[in-house]
Protein backbone atom coordinates (compact mmCIF):
# COMPACT_ATOMS: atom_id res chain seq x y z
CA UNK A 1 0.00 0.00 0.00
CA UNK A 2 1.30 3.84 -0.99
CA UNK A 3 3.02 5.17 1.95
CA UNK A 4 3.51 9.29 1.73
CA UNK A 5 6.97 10.54 2.46
CA UNK A 6 6.87 14.31 2.26
CA UNK A 7 10.96 13.64 2.15
CA UNK A 8 10.77 11.75 -1.23
CA UNK A 9 9.93 13.34 -4.60
CA UNK A 10 8.00 10.83 -6.76
CA UNK A 11 7.52 10.34 -10.47
CA UNK A 12 5.09 12.49 -11.99
CA UNK A 13 5.22 10.35 -15.28
CA UNK A 14 5.14 7.03 -16.10
CA UNK A 15 6.93 5.20 -18.94
CA UNK A 16 6.24 1.88 -20.80
CA UNK A 17 7.90 0.40 -24.30
CA UNK A 18 5.70 -1.57 -25.88
CA UNK A 19 5.18 -3.13 -29.83
CA UNK A 20 2.08 -2.88 -31.80
CA UNK A 21 0.69 -6.25 -32.30
CA UNK A 22 -0.95 -7.71 -35.91
CA UNK A 23 -4.30 -8.49 -34.20
CA UNK A 24 -4.60 -5.01 -32.76
CA UNK A 25 -4.17 -3.31 -36.30
CA UNK A 26 -6.38 -2.81 -39.06
CA UNK A 27 -6.53 -3.28 -42.63
CA UNK A 28 -4.11 -0.65 -42.96
CA UNK A 29 -1.69 -2.09 -40.62
CA UNK A 30 -2.67 0.92 -37.82
CA UNK A 31 -3.37 0.38 -34.67
CA UNK A 32 -7.84 0.45 -34.32
CA UNK A 33 -8.30 3.10 -32.85
CA UNK A 34 -10.43 1.46 -29.87
CA UNK A 35 -7.26 -0.37 -28.96
CA UNK A 36 -5.45 2.37 -28.13
CA UNK A 37 -7.17 2.44 -25.07
CA UNK A 38 -6.15 -1.11 -24.24
CA UNK A 39 -2.60 -0.28 -24.81
CA UNK A 40 -2.86 3.04 -22.70
CA UNK A 41 -4.75 1.44 -19.64
CA UNK A 42 -2.38 -1.72 -19.73
CA UNK A 43 0.60 0.28 -19.59
CA UNK A 44 -0.69 2.39 -16.48
CA UNK A 45 -1.46 -0.79 -14.71
CA UNK A 46 1.84 -2.02 -15.09
CA UNK A 47 3.89 0.96 -13.93
CA UNK A 48 1.87 1.97 -11.06
CA UNK A 49 2.84 -0.34 -8.73
CA UNK A 50 6.37 -0.70 -10.04
CA UNK A 51 6.94 3.27 -9.36
CA UNK A 52 4.82 3.88 -6.41
CA UNK A 53 3.88 0.50 -4.75
CA UNK A 54 0.32 0.96 -5.46
CA UNK A 55 -1.81 -2.37 -6.37
CA UNK A 56 -4.95 -0.45 -7.33
CA UNK A 57 -7.18 -3.00 -6.21
CA UNK A 58 -5.64 -3.03 -2.82
CA UNK A 59 -6.70 0.61 -2.27
CA UNK A 60 -10.63 -0.46 -3.56
CA UNK A 61 -10.63 -3.16 -0.98
CA UNK A 62 -9.69 -0.64 1.76
CA UNK A 63 -11.77 2.21 0.85
CA UNK A 64 -14.74 0.43 -0.58
CA UNK A 65 -14.55 3.07 -3.67
CA UNK A 66 -13.12 3.00 -7.39
CA UNK A 67 -12.91 5.28 -10.27
CA UNK A 68 -15.24 5.25 -12.79
CA UNK A 69 -14.67 6.65 -15.74
CA UNK A 70 -17.15 9.19 -17.54
CA UNK A 71 -15.62 11.09 -20.16
CA UNK A 72 -12.38 10.32 -22.71
CA UNK A 73 -11.55 12.83 -25.25
CA UNK A 74 -8.79 11.49 -27.71
CA UNK A 75 -6.77 12.95 -30.44
CA UNK A 76 -5.40 10.74 -33.10
CA UNK A 77 -2.26 12.44 -33.96
CA UNK A 78 -0.05 9.95 -35.88
CA UNK A 79 -1.22 6.04 -36.89
CA UNK A 80 0.87 3.66 -34.88
CA UNK A 81 1.85 0.66 -36.87
CA UNK A 82 1.95 -2.95 -36.58
CA UNK A 83 5.07 -4.43 -35.54
CA UNK A 84 6.44 -0.33 -34.41
CA UNK A 85 7.95 0.01 -31.03
CA UNK A 86 6.27 3.18 -29.19
CA UNK A 87 6.18 4.66 -25.88
CA UNK A 88 2.80 5.07 -23.85
CA UNK A 89 3.17 7.69 -20.52
CA UNK A 90 0.33 8.44 -18.51
CA UNK A 91 0.33 11.61 -15.54
CA UNK A 92 -2.22 12.44 -13.54
CA UNK A 93 -2.65 16.36 -15.15
CA UNK A 94 -5.35 17.16 -12.52
CA UNK A 95 -7.41 16.26 -9.27
CA UNK A 96 -9.90 17.57 -6.82
CA UNK A 97 -11.84 16.08 -3.96
CA UNK A 98 -13.58 13.97 -6.05
CA UNK A 99 -12.47 13.62 -9.49
CA UNK A 100 -9.32 13.06 -11.08
CA UNK A 101 -8.05 13.95 -14.86
CA UNK A 102 -5.47 11.45 -16.04
CA UNK A 103 -3.50 12.09 -19.41
CA UNK A 104 -1.72 9.52 -21.61
CA UNK A 105 0.21 9.88 -24.79
CA UNK A 106 1.84 7.79 -27.11
CA UNK A 107 5.32 8.57 -28.97
CA UNK A 108 7.37 6.82 -31.83
CA UNK A 109 10.22 4.46 -30.19
CA UNK A 110 12.26 7.75 -29.96
CA UNK A 111 10.13 9.61 -27.90
CA UNK A 112 10.31 12.88 -30.62
CA UNK A 113 7.08 12.06 -33.12
CA UNK A 114 3.65 12.29 -30.84
CA UNK A 115 1.32 9.69 -31.87
CA UNK A 116 -1.88 10.11 -30.01
CA UNK A 117 -3.46 11.77 -26.36
CA UNK A 118 -6.13 10.95 -24.52
CA UNK A 119 -7.52 12.33 -21.42
CA UNK A 120 -9.52 10.32 -19.25
CA UNK A 121 -11.71 11.89 -16.60
CA UNK A 122 -12.97 10.06 -13.44
CA UNK A 123 -15.25 10.21 -10.53
CA UNK A 124 -14.09 8.61 -7.06
CA UNK A 125 -17.24 6.28 -6.05
CA UNK A 126 -18.30 3.84 -3.45
CA UNK A 127 -18.84 0.66 -4.37
CA UNK A 128 -21.68 -0.01 -2.47
CA UNK A 129 -23.99 2.64 -3.49
CA UNK A 130 -22.21 3.89 -6.67
CA UNK A 131 -21.84 7.29 -5.07
CA UNK A 132 -19.45 10.14 -5.56
CA UNK A 133 -16.90 10.38 -2.26
CA UNK A 134 -14.12 12.35 -1.39
CA UNK A 135 -10.50 10.92 -1.78
CA UNK A 136 -8.99 10.72 1.78
CA UNK A 137 -5.82 8.56 3.16
CA UNK A 138 -3.59 6.69 1.30
CA UNK A 139 -5.88 7.66 -1.72
CA UNK A 140 -5.22 12.18 -1.51
CA UNK A 141 -1.62 10.73 -0.27
CA UNK A 142 -0.81 9.19 -3.49
CA UNK A 143 -2.81 11.63 -5.52
CA UNK A 144 -0.81 14.75 -4.30
CA UNK A 145 2.42 12.98 -4.46
CA UNK A 146 1.72 12.11 -8.29
CA UNK A 147 -0.24 14.63 -9.50
CA UNK A 148 0.88 17.61 -12.06
CA UNK A 149 -1.87 19.75 -10.71
CA UNK A 150 -1.77 22.02 -13.96
CA UNK A 151 -4.73 23.97 -14.56
CA UNK A 152 -7.08 22.69 -17.46
CA UNK A 153 -10.44 24.35 -17.04
CA UNK A 154 -9.74 26.51 -19.77
CA UNK A 155 -7.63 24.07 -21.67
CA UNK A 156 -8.22 21.54 -24.56
CA UNK A 157 -6.89 18.78 -25.77
CA UNK A 158 -5.73 20.45 -28.85
CA UNK A 159 -3.57 23.06 -26.88
CA UNK A 160 -2.24 19.74 -25.10
CA UNK A 161 -1.00 18.40 -28.25
CA UNK A 162 0.75 21.30 -29.51
CA UNK A 163 2.02 22.17 -26.30
CA UNK A 164 3.40 17.98 -25.84
CA UNK A 165 4.81 18.20 -29.58
CA UNK A 166 6.91 21.51 -28.80
CA UNK A 167 7.89 19.59 -25.61
CA UNK A 168 9.27 17.00 -27.78
CA UNK A 169 10.58 18.54 -30.46
CA UNK A 170 12.44 20.58 -27.59
CA UNK A 171 14.23 17.32 -26.45
CA UNK A 172 15.63 16.52 -29.83
CA UNK A 173 19.51 16.52 -29.53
Amino acid sequence: MFSYNAEKVYPKVTESRVVIRFQDCDPLRHLNNAKYFDYFFNAREDQVPKLYGVEMIDMIQKYQAAWVVYNHTISYVRPARVGEWVRIHSRILWYNAHTVVLEYFMTDDSGKELKTVLWTTMRYVTLKEGKTTEHTGEVADFLKATSLQLDIANMQISDRVKVLKQALLAEKP
